[in-house]
């Protein structure tokens, strides 16, 4: 399987801070476009953020302003920097390239990819 390693999630009281990593053996991140997901229980896998090999970003809008996504392409290495969070943050978060189909980011190891997400659990 390709490694996608996610960690660094953790519990944190409302308004707190987490960094996200996520480690690529196998895998060049910056031949895809990569996404940061997450899914919450009973709740479709959501698209947080991308980064694209140009530079482009995206944001959902719940998070946009509170959480920041870069890339590190010598250590081979996606971030994801969550500000102010928020219960509605709490989830299972994964990283996965954005080409996978819906749903496929929250459930990757089906498509080749290790990593099995890092829950982020955020209390009020």
């Amino acid at each position: 399987a390709v490694r996608l390693e996610e960690s660094g999630g953790g519990s944190v009281q409302a308004g707190g801070s987490l960094r996200l990593s996520c480690t690529a053996s196998g895998f060049s991140l910056d031949e895809s476009i990569m996404g940061w997901y997450r899914q919450a229980p009973g709740n479709e896998c959501e698209l947080v953020s991308s980064i694209s090999y140009d530079g482009g970003i995206y944001y959902a809008d719940s998070v946009k302003g509170r959480f920041t996504i870069s890339q590190n392409n010598a250590k081979n290495t996606l971030y994801l920097d969550m500000n102010s969070l928020n219960p509605e943050d709490t989830a299972v978060y994964y990283c996965a390239p954005t080409y996978l189909p819906p749903g496929g980011p929250c459930r990757k190891r089906a498509y080749n990819f290790s990593g099995q997400g890092t829950q982020v659990t955020v209390s009020s």
